[in-house]
């Protein structure tokens, strides 16, 4: 599979590649670049979320102790991550799923160390 990048390089660019992308594995039924998609979106996912506050807000809910009223009320907004950010989380799953495949070769499973370096070589052709 190769990424569907468009020319823009920006930051919304890979994150609309990595998800057409991983419609399409789903679609193929290729479980191993399903797998290696999800897991570098959710990657993505989890650096753009921001801290939770220290202390409680104020109940503002008759109803519920600690519940806030209107629709989206307890939404935070995320972080927006830069493409190099973004390229570097990228460069971390790599680098992990290449240190796995080593481990499990070093045990004596290569079918498993393949998959995850297939994993890996899907995701280096994601780095700008």
């Amino acid at each position: 599979m190769t990424p569907e990048l468009e020319h823009d390089t920006g930051p919304q660019a890979l994150r609309d590649a990595l998800r057409h992308d991983l419609v399409r594995a789903m679609k193929a039924r290729e479980p191993d670049a399903v797998s290696a998609l999800r897991t570098v979106i959710a990657a993505i996912d989890n650096a753009e979320a921001v801290p939770a506050p220290e202390e409680s807000p104020a109940t503002t809910s008759g109803h519920i102790a600690g519940a806030r009223a209107g629709l989206g009320a307890a939404e935070a907004a995320r972080r927006d991550l830069t493409s190099s950010q973004q390229q570097a989380i990228l460069r971390d799953q790599i680098a992990g799923y290449t240190t796995e495949a080593g481990g499990y070769e070093a045990l004596g499973q290569p079918d498993a160390a393949r998959r995850l370096r297939d994993q890996a070589r899907l995701l280096t052709a994601y780095l700008g």
